[in-house]
């Protein structure tokens, strides 16, 4: 099947952009999974310092958190709801994590 040749060139720029996206998003996400270290360095840390398995999951403590990294995206200019959803699974990962902390050090 022929194709136009500025369709050739539209998709072949489009590609050349997407992969150029792509590498920005791998830069993203090591800048992340940096940012992540710091905190469960922390939250190794703060598993040790609490007394109890309720201190540990601290619900008031998460709903605050929440409200805090909302209001930080809805000043950013981004989606709110998929910060949310981010925070409450890298939480959830991090309660479990300060569980077995918490335990092998009570």
């Amino acid at each position: 099947m022929a194709t136009i040749q500025g369709n050739d060139r539209d998709a072949r720029a489009d590609r050349e952009q997407l992969a150029a996206v792509r590498v920005a998003v791998d830069e993203v996400d090591d800048q992340i999974v940096t940012l992540i270290a710091r905190r469960e360095r922390l939250i190794r840390i703060a598993g040790t310092l609490k007394g109890d398995d309720a201190e540990v999951r601290a619900p008031g403590r998460v709903e605050r958190i929440i409200e805090h990294v909302r209001s930080a995206a809805e000043k950013k200019d981004i989606d709110p709801d998929i910060v949310e959803a981010t925070y409450r699974a890298m939480i959830s990962a991090f309660i479990e994590l300060e569980l077995r902390i918490h335990k092998e050090n009570s």
